[in-house]
């Protein structure tokens, strides 16, 4: 028995699942979760001892790579000062400056200690500002696990077969309603039926939880103007590509403006944190300032605050990065693309930037119900392939493929050539 093995078995007796999130369990593309004891660069290594690289970046926010030294030491520093006052310090306000600086439309920021936590709040503070309770979301969009936004969720969700959540109640959820991602019509008939009673529209700008799907030609624009035509604020979910596609996220990217942001660990370079922000004028329902409460003791907490500025310094002064990534995931993904095709597997690639991946499926994934066409169990194979010749991927076909700046052409080439031999056997 490996030791992964063994500490999965120890781990089933104590833990729900044997895992702290569901989809590090296995269970949908089968086998045992690799328990892992360290990360550097573009690779981690496990229990056994076995390295693989990475494409995996704990879900997204290892934009520098894992364990990078510069936000490393300054994590170290800040633990020689304390883990945490409960108090306000002044990393918080070098962080908030430094994301209002960053993102565009960005005038005031709350540091909370999650992505679902941004989104709660950030809800909270929609339906306060507007006076209105209706929420749109869209399918296959995953926001996080709090109970009014856990409908139709993506990722692991999507792969149990679940579209909601058992003990969540109907009360939590009558006022959350369900669009399609990039079927603006359907944006449209919410509004045709409820007019004056939509607070917000929550979306990924690039849906990131039902494997990777891009907004289509005009989607975001359109959310935009709905949003403005009726009063409604719109919100982006950049728990995935905020600061991975740009600086300022995918404001910048696509040059949409929304008007709140939330974010999760890839502020803090992978450390628990997240935040939400937007207009001066939103922002100031929340309390202490307005009617909207929201707290919490370890939000700002110093140790992540130092992560955070570090990775954002790091980022801010070296644009470069971006170009690197940028450049690597096209160099991955094209690559891929040309594979597919020439092999003339039954599959489809989705990419945006640094982030992608492969639908078992032959027809194109643009929204929830195409990307539920694809072969689960055709997958599994392939995942296991890779993860047999240490290549690390996201256990389930619904979860995105992330490169860092620390992936190599050397990476990539070796990654290429494994998904050739698996799809031209």
């Amino acid at each position: 028995m490996s030791r992964s093995e063994e500490l999965f078995k120890r781990a089933s007796e104590v833990i729900p699942g044997g895992v702290n999130s569901p989809v590090r369990a296995f269970r949908s593309v089968g086998g045992t979760p690799r328990f892992i004891t360290s990360a550097q660069g573009a690779h981690i290594t496990d229990e056994d001892g076995e390295t693989y690289l990475d494409f995996i970046g704990s879900w997204g926010p290892m934009i520098l790579g894992h364990n990078h030294a510069g936000v490393r030491e300054k994590v170290m520093e800040a633990c020689m000062d304390g883990l945490s006052f409960g108090a306000p310090t002044e990393r918080e306000v070098i962080m908030a400056e430094m994301i209002c600086d960053m993102v565009p439309g960005m005038e005031m920021v709350r540091m909370v200690n999650s992505g679902t936590e941004a989104v709660m709040s950030a809800i909270r503070a929609a339906r306060g500002f507007t006076g209105r309770n209706k929420i749109v979301k869209f399918a296959g969009c995953y926001h996080g696990h709090s109970d009014s936004i856990l409908i139709k969720a993506g990722s692991g969700v999507m792969e149990g077969g679940v579209p909601d959540s058992s003990g969540v109640t109907k009360g939590c959820t009558e006022d959350t309603l369900s669009a399609v991602y990039n079927d603006l019509s359907s944006v449209e008939a919410i509004f045709d039926q409820y007019p004056d009673q939509v607070a917000a529209i929550i979306v990924e700008p690039v849906a990131a939880n039902m494997g990777v799907v891009p907004p289509a030609e005009g989607f975001l624009e359109g959310l935009r103007k709905l949003c403005t035509r009726y009063g409604a604020l719109l919100i982006f979910d950049e728990v995935i590509t905020g600061f991975r596609l740009a600086a300022g996220g995918a404001q910048e990217y696509f040059g949409i403006q929304a008007d709140l942001v939330t974010y999760g660990k890839i502020i803090g370079g992978g450390m628990p944190v997240g935040a939400y922000g937007g207009r001066k004028e939103i922002m100031s329902v929340i309390s202490p300032l307005g009617p909207v409460y929201q707290a919490g003791t370890l939000s700002g907490n110093p140790i992540a605050m130092a992560a955070g500025i570090a990775m954002l310094t790091i980022l801010k002064e070296n644009p470069d990065i971006y170009r690197k990534l940028n450049e690597m995931g096209e160099y991955l993904f094209t690559g891929i693309k040309a594979i597919l095709k020439e092999t003339n597997a039954p599959c489809t690639l989705n990419y945006v930037g640094s982030l992608g991946n492969i639908f078992c499926t032959p027809e194109p994934v643009v929204n929830y119900e195409t990307a539920q066409k694809s072969d689960t169990a055709e997958f599994g194979k392939y995942f296991h392939f890779m993860l047999d010749h240490h290549v690390h991927l996201g256990p389930s076909q619904f979860e995105a493929m992330f490169v860092s700046a620390a992936h190599t052409k050397e990476d990539i080439d070796h990654t290429l050539e494994l998904i050739r031999s698996y799809f031209a056997k």
